[in-house]
C-alpha cells in the first residue's frame, strides 16, 4: 500500500470514529436558557445604570409577584425618547473645551457610548431657558412695524451654537427625531406688541402669516441639515400669564385657524413634517382655568375639542406635559381618538429651595420612573421627553420663567459635568428602546400616585428582542419575577431602583397561550369588598384601601384589585360573568403586588346559566399567581370558591383566561 493510500485509509477510520462518538442532534444536550442583560440606577448613586450580571429564565415558578408579559398585545410605536437642547442648553455645553463637549454629547446621543437620546424638542425661538440678554424670535422687527413679507427672517441665532450641535447630534444618533414648538409668534403678530403674553392678533392675514413663518422655519432648519419631523404651533397655549417669558394665550379657535392654514402650506412645500395640537398639561391648571378671562371657556377640555375642528385633518395627534393631571389623561384621549397619536413632551425635574443633592436625585429619579418614562408610556404615548438637556450648577442661564429647573447634565463650577437623575431615566429607556420599538402588553402592580409595588413597561424592539423596564416604588428593596411564554425568572431591585432588562428574541419565550379579551364582563364577589372613600377620592395609595369592588379583578389593570376586606375563610367566593359563552384552556388568577393575599385553597366551578354550576379545577394557592389549566371549556360563568384559611386577605388583581390556537 503506498504512502497516499495508507494516509487515505487513516482519514476514513478517523472520520468514522468521529462519527460513532459525537452525539446526533436528538442526542445533544438540550441548549441552555436564555437569559436577560440586566442594567439598575439606584437612588443613591450607588449604582447609574450599572450593568449587572445577567439572569437566567428558566421553568422554575416563583411565588412572588409576577410580570406576565403578552407580546399578542401590541400598542403603540415609539419615536424616541429625550430632552430639549434648549438655548441654554446650547450655551452651557459650548463653555466645555471641544474634547469635553463632544464627550458629553457622546454620552448623550451616542446609543453605544451614551444613553442614544433618540428626540429632541426644540424651541422655535427664545423660550425661558436663553442666555440671550432679550427674548427673541427669527422676524423681529421694531415696535409698531409689520413684515408680513417675512423680509427680516433669519435662524442666525442658532447657526453660531444650537445648530453645529444639533447636526452632531443627529451624526450620533441618525434615527433621531426633531420637534419644534414656538413660545410666542413674532411680536408684531401679536396683541400688545409683546413676545411676553397676549393673542395672536384676530385677523386672517396674520394666522396665514404666521403659518408661513412657521413653514420658513421648517425650511430653514432643513437646509441647514436638520429636518423637522414635528411641529407643534405653542408651547402651553392656556398660560396666559408667563413669568417673565415669551408666551402666547392662544384659545382653541385660534391655535384650529393657525393649523387649518399651516396643514395646506407646509403640504404644498413638500414638507413631511407632522403637525401636532395642544402641547399642555395632563388637565388644565388650576392656575390656567382662574386666568380665564371673564365671560370666556376655561376649555378644559382643550385638545377634545381641538380635535372636533376641522382642522383636526391636519394633526398627527396630541402633545401633552406633566405639571397638572396624570398620565392617565391620555389614554382618555387616546379612547375618545384612536386614530390620533399622543405624544408627551416636556418635564423638567425641580427642586426646593433646601433640598440636599441627594434628596434631588433621589425624588426626580423615582417621580421620573413613575411618572415620564413608565407612566406615559403605559398610557399611550410615543414619546418621552424631559426639558433642559444641559443647564449650569444654579439651574440657568436663564430669563424669566423656572429658577429651580433641572437637567440631564449639570456644568459644575470647577468645569465637570454631572449626570443627574434625568440622565438615567431617560437613559433606561433611550439606550435599550429604539425608535421603531412597539409596546407590548405586562402586568404592572405599581400606580403613577405611588402604591408601593413593582411597577413595568414592555416592548418588542425592531430587532426581535425585548425591553422591560421595571421600578421598585418602595423604599425598601422587592422581588418580583418576570414570565415570558413558559419560562421565568426572579429579581430584586432596591428601594426606589430602576432596571431595564433585555433579552434576544427566542422561541422558548413565547407563549402559546392566547389571551381571550373579556369585553362586557361583570364580576360580584361575596363578601363585596369595601369602596370607602378614601378609594375614591385620589387621597390614599391603593394598597391602604380597605378592600375594592369586585369589578377591578376583571377590569385588566393589575394594579387595581377586589380584597375580601376579612381574613380567609372557606366560602368566600369571586363570579365573573364573562358576557357571552367563552371558550379557554387555561384561567389565571393573579393576588398582584399584596404579599399573602393569594388564595389558600380554592375551587374553580363553571356554568353556562349562572345557576347551575359544576366544578371543573381545584388546588392549593403557593404564591400570588395561579395558573389553572383545564380541558377545553366553554362557559359564560367562572366561580371562584375558597376551601382555605389564613388570617390574610383574599385579593385578586386580575382574572385572566387563556385558550389555545
Amino acid at each position: 500500500m503506498s504512502y497516499a493510500e495508507t494516509r487515505l485509509t487513516v482519514m476514513r477510520f478517523l472520520l468514522v470514529a468521529a462519527l460513532l462518538v459525537v452525539p446526533s442532534p436528538a442526542q445533544a444536550a438540550p441548549a441552555a436558557d436564555p437569559q436577560a442583560r440586566v442594567w439598575v440606577t439606584t437612588p443613591d448613586r450607588a449604582e447609574q445604570l450599572h450593568e449587572r450580571a445577567p439572569v437566567r429564565f428558566s421553568t422554575t415558578r416563583s411565588d412572588a409577584p409576577t410580570i406576565v408579559l403578552d407580546p399578542s398585545r401590541r400598542y403603540q410605536e415609539v419615536d424616541g425618547f429625550g430632552a430639549s437642547m434648549t438655548d441654554s442648553s446650547a450655551a452651557v455645553l459650548h463653555r466645555l473645551g471641544p474634547a469635553a463637549r463632544d464627550q458629553a454629547m457622546r454620552s448623550l446621543f451616542d446609543p453605544r457610548e451614551g444613553i442614544g437620546v433618540s428626540f429632541l424638542r426644540q424651541p422655535v425661538g427664545s423660550s425661558d431657558f436663553t442666555a440671550a440678554a432679550q427674548h427673541w424670535t427669527y422676524d423681529d422687527v421694531p415696535a409698531g412695524e409689520k413684515d408680513f413679507a417675512l423680509r427680516h427672517f433669519s435662524i442666525a441665532h442658532d447657526e453660531a451654537r444650537i445648530l453645529p450641535l444639533l447636526r452632531r447630534a443627529k451624526r450620533l444618533n441618525p434615527r433621531l427625531t426633531v420637534l419644534a414648538t414656538p413660545w410666542s409668534p413674532p411680536a408684531w403678530m401679536k396683541t400688545g406688541d409683546s413676545l411676553v403674553g397676549g393673542r395672536l392678533i384676530d385677523e386672517p392675514r396674520y394666522y396665514d402669516a404666521y403659518a408661513r413663518y412657521l413653514v420658513e422655519f421648517v425650511r430653514a432648519y432643513r437646509r441647514a441639515g436638520v429636518p423637522v419631523d414635528y411641529l407643534t404651533v405653542q408651547n402651553e397655549p392656556q398660560n396666559r400669564h408667563p413669568g417673565g417669558y415669551p408666551g402666547t394665550d392662544l384659545p382653541v379657535r385660534q391655535e384650529a385657524a393657525v393649523i387649518a392654514a399651516l396643514g395646506p402650506r407646509l403640504q404644498a412645500a413638500g414638507l413631511k413634517t407632522k403637525i401636532l395640537g395642544y402641547d399642555h398639561n395632563w388637565t388644565t391648571h388650576p392656575g390656567d382655568v382662574g386666568s380665564t378671562p371673564p365671560g370666556e371657556d376655561p376649555e378644559t377640555d382643550y385638545p377634545y375639542q381641538l380635535l372636533r375642528t376641522r382642522a383636526a385633518k391636519w394633526l398627527a395627534g396630541t402633545a401633552y406635559h406633566c405639571y397638572s393631571g396624570d398620565p392617565s389623561a391620555m389614554t382618555a384621549l387616546h379612547e375618545a381618538f384612536p386614530r390620533k397619536g399622543i405624544w408627551f413632551t416636556e418635564c423638567s425635574g425641580s427642586h426646593g429651595a433646601g433640598d440636599t443633592p441627594e434628596q434631588i436625585f433621589r425624588g426626580t429619579l423615582t417621580w421620573h420612573a413613575r411618572n415620564v418614562i413608565i407612566g406615559t408610556m403605559r398610557n399611550w404615548a410615543r414619546s418621552a421627553v424631559n426639558w433642559n438637556i444641559a443647564l449650569d450648577s444654579t439651574g440657568g442661564p436663564h430669563l424669566g420663567g423656572c429658577g429651580t429647573c433641572t437637567g440631564l447634565l449639570t456644568l459644575m463650577p470647577d468645569g465637570s459635568v454631572s449626570r443627574d437623575a434625568e440622565y438615567f431615566t431617560i437613559g433606561h429607556a433611550a439606550k435599550f428602546v429604539p425608535p421603531g420599538a412597539v409596546r407590548i402588553g405586562s402586568t404592572s402592580h405599581g400606580t403613577t400616585g405611588w402604591n408601593g409595588q413593582i411597577m413595568d413597561v414592555a416592548f418588542r424592539n425592531p430587532d426581535g428582542s425585548t425591553s422591560l423596564i421595571v421600578h421598585n416604588e418602595n423604599d425598601d428593596a422587592r422581588t418580583f419575577a418576570v414570565r415570558s411564554g413558559d419560562r421565568q425568572f426572579e429579581y430584586t431591585l432596591p428601594g426606589g431602583a430602576l432596571a431595564t432588562f433585555v433579552w434576544p428574541r427566542d422561541r422558548r419565550l413565547d407563549d402559546h397561550y392566547q389571551p381571550v379579551n373579556l369585553p362586557g364582563a361583570t364580576a360580584t364577589a361575596s363578601p363585596p369588598g369595601e369602596t370607602p372613600q378614601a378609594a375614591v377620592d385620589g387621597d390614599a395609595p391603593q394598597a391602604a384601601v380597605d378592600g375594592d369592588a369586585p369589578q377591578a379583578a376583571i377590569d385588566g389593570d393589575a394594579s387595581t384589585r377586589w380584597s375580601s376586606g376579612a381574613a380567609q375563610a372557606p366560602g368566600q367566593s369571586l363570579t365573573v360573568d364573562l358576557a357571552r359563552p367563552t371558550i379557554f384552556d387555561r384561567v389565571s388568577l393573579d393576588s398582584g403586588g399584596n404579599l399573602g393575599d393569594h388564595a389558600r385553597g380554592w375551587s374553580l366551578s363553571v356554568s353556562s346559566d349562572g345557576t347551575r354550576f359544576r366544578e371543573l379545577a381545584a388546588g392549593v394557592g403557593t404564591g400570588q399567581l395561579t395558573d389553572i389549566d383545564v380541558p377545553r371549556t366553554k362557559a359564560r360563568w367562572l366561580r371562584f370558591t375558597l376551601t382555605g384559611s389564613a388570617p390574610n386577605w383574599w385579593s385578586v388583581a386580575d382574572v385572566r383566561l387563556y385558550r389555545l390556537p
